[in-house]
C-alpha cells in the first residue's frame, strides 16, 4: 500500500498517573490541539479532571457505592473585544471542533464587552501541595471497612448511622495563547455522619485532603454522644440568648459573608459592606483574612483568569480594610487584582472562597463553663438571607441543641429557628477558640473557631 492510502493514525488519548491525573505535558497537548483549531484574537482552554468515589449508608448498612472519572474541555475565545465559553466532555479531533467552533459562533453573536481586558500572559505561582497517593487511591473496600465499624458500634448502642464517606482527585489547567500555563491538583476525603435516636440525633463531618486526617470512628463516636445526650428535649421560650457555637455553626453563619468582600459586590452596592469599609461593624477581637495558603485550606494558588491568589486582610479588629478584586473589577475602582476573579464570562466578578477567621485559645469546655444560662448549637441547616444590607440570616439548628446552666450542659432542647444579623453577632462574640479547618452542610469549608456570642436572636421553637 503506498503512503498516501494508508489509514490516517488516530489520536492516542492522554496517559494517566496512577492517580487517574495527566501529565502537564499531556494537559499541554490537549490545549495545544485546540489552540491549532482557534482562529480567534485570543483563545483560553480550561481542561478539568474529577475522579470521586462515593459510599453511602444509612439504617446501619451500606446501601450504595458510586465512583465517576471524567474531563471537561472548555474553550473561551475572544473576537474584537466579544467573548464567549463552550465546553465539552470529550477530547477527540471532531469534538475540539465542534467545542471551538461553537465558542467562536456565540462569541462572534454577543455584544462588545467595554470591561473586558487582554488574556494574561505567563504568571508565577507559589506552590502549594495538597495531593495525597494514599487519598487517591483509596477503594471501596477502605471506605466500607471503616463504614461498617461505624454501623456495628451504632448498633450495639441501639442507635442507628447513616452518612457518607467519600474519597476522590481532581486536577485543573487553565493555558491560553498569550503563553499562560497554571495546573493545579489535590485530593479530598470526606467522612459525614448522623447518628440517630427516636427522639434525638447527633452529628459529625470532616473534610480533609489526606485520608490519614479523617478519623470515621472519632467522628461517629462524637455524633453518637450528641444524641445520646439530647434525649427528651425539652422546649424552651424564643428570645435573646448567650450561645455557644461549635465550628460548624459559626462557618454555615459567618461564611455567609464571603460574598460581601467581592469587589463587584460593593462596586454594584448589594454588599453589606457598602459604605463601612475602614468603619468599626464588628467586635475588636473579629479579624478575617481569605488565604488559600493557610495550611487548613484546599485550592488552587490561581483564580479563574489565571492571576496568582494573593493573602488579603479582610476585616482587622473588626473594620473591613480590602476587598478582593478580579483584573477588571480592580480597574474599575483603581485596584490592584487580587487573584480572586472567576473565570470569564461571569456576573460576579470575583469570589473569596478561602476565608480564615482568626481565632483564640478558649475551649469549648471552657466557653461553657463561663456561661450561666445559655444555648450549645452543634450546627445549623436550612439557612436562608432576610436582609441582605445587615446580613440578617434565618434558619434552624439540628442535630444536637443543648441548655447550658450554671456553667453545665444540663439536657438536650428542642430545635430553634434563629433570626440573627451576622454583623451583630460578630459584635457580640465574647470568647474564641483555636481556628481550624471546619465542614457544615450550607456552605463550603472555611477555617473558624468556636465562639461565645451574646444576645443571639432565637425567634420559634420547632417541634423536633
Amino acid at each position: 500500500m503506498s503512503p498516501a492510502k494508508k489509514a490516517a493514525k488516530p489520536k492516542r488519548a492522554p496517559r494517566a498517573d496512577a492517580g487517574g491525573l495527566l501529565s502537564h505535558a499531556e494537559l499541554r497537548r490537549v490545549a495545544g490541539r485546540v489552540f491549532k483549531l482557534s482562529a480567534a484574537d485570543e483563545t483560553e482552554v480550561q481542561l478539568d479532571f474529577t475522579s470521586d468515589a462515593l459510599t453511602r449508608f444509612a439504617n446501619n448498612t451500606i446501601h450504595q457505592n458510586v465512583a465517576e472519572q471524567g474531563m471537561t474541555i472548555s474553550v473561551r475565545t475572544v473576537f474584537e473585544g466579544r467573548t464567549a465559553r463552550a465546553t465539552t466532555n470529550k477530547n477527540d479531533d471532531e469534538s475540539l471542533r465542534r467545542v471551538v467552533a461553537a465558542s467562536a459562533a456565540l462569541a462572534r453573536s454577543q455584544p462588545r464587552d467595554p470591561d473586558l481586558l487582554p488574556m494574561p500572559g505567563p504568571q508565577k505561582y507559589s506552590k502549594v501541595d495538597r495531593f495525597s497517593a494514599a487519598t487517591a487511591a483509596a477503594t471501596p473496600l477502605d471506605r466500607a471497612r471503616a463504614v461498617a465499624e461505624v454501623c456495628a458500634t451504632a448498633a450495639k448502642s441501639g442507635q442507628t448511622a447513616a452518612g457518607i464517606f467519600a474519597t476522590g482527585a481532581t486536577q485543573t489547567a487553565l493555558t491560553n495563547s498569550r503563553g499562560l500555563f497554571a495546573a493545579y491538583e489535590q485530593t479530598r476525603a470526606e467522612f459525614s455522619v448522623t447518628i440517630l435516636e427516636s427522639d434525638s440525633s447527633g452529628w459529625a463531618k470532616a473534610n480533609a485532603a489526606d485520608i490519614a486526617d479523617i478519623d470515621p470512628c472519632a467522628l461517629a463516636a462524637r455524633a453518637a454522644e450528641k444524641s445520646a445526650a439530647s434525649r427528651a428535649p425539652r422546649e424552651i421560650e424564643p428570645g435573646r440568648y448567650t450561645v455557644v457555637l461549635e465550628p460548624a455553626a459559626v462557618l454555615d453563619t459567618v461564611g455567609h459573608l464571603f460574598y460581601d468582600f467581592a469587589g463587584t459586590a460593593v462596586l454594584d452596592k448589594r454588599s453589606c459592606l457598602n459604605e463601612r469599609i475602614g468603619k468599626q461593624v464588628m467586635g475588636a477581637n473579629v479579624t478575617i483574612w481569605d488565604d488559600v495558603y493557610h495550611a487548613g485550606q484546599l485550592g488552587a494558588p490561581f483564580d479563574g483568569e489565571g492571576m496568582p491568589r494573593q493573602k488579603v486582610l479582610l476585616i482587622d479588629r473588626g473594620v473591613p480594610r480590602n476587598l478582593v478584586y478580579a483584573r477588571a473589577t480592580a480597574k474599575k475602582l483603581n485596584a490592584k487584582p487580587t487573584g480572586h476573579g472567576v473565570s470569564l464570562p461571569n456576573e460576579w466578578g470575583e469570589v473569596p472562597v478561602n476565608l480564615v477567621v482568626e481565632g483564640g485559645s478558649a475551649s469549648l469546655d471552657e466557653m461553657i463553663r463561663s456561661t450561666d444560662r445559655g444555648i450549645l448549637v452543634t450546627r445549623l441547616w436550612y439557612i436562608r438571607e432576610v436582609d441582605p444590607y445587615e446580613k440578617v440570616l434565618t434558619g434552624m439548628t439540628r442535630d444536637g441543641t443543648f441548655l447550658i446552666e450554671g456553667g453545665k450542659v444540663t439536657g438536650g432542647l428542642r430545635n430553634l429557628r434563629f433570626n440573627q444579623s451576622i454583623l451583630e453577632m460578630l459584635s457580640n462574640v465574647e470568647m474564641l477558640g483555636p481556628a481550624a479547618r471546619t465542614s457544615g452542610e450550607e456552605i463550603f469549608e472555611m477555617v473558624v473557631p468556636a465562639m461565645k456570642v451574646r444576645d443571639f436572636r432565637f425567634s420559634e421553637v420547632t417541634k423536633f
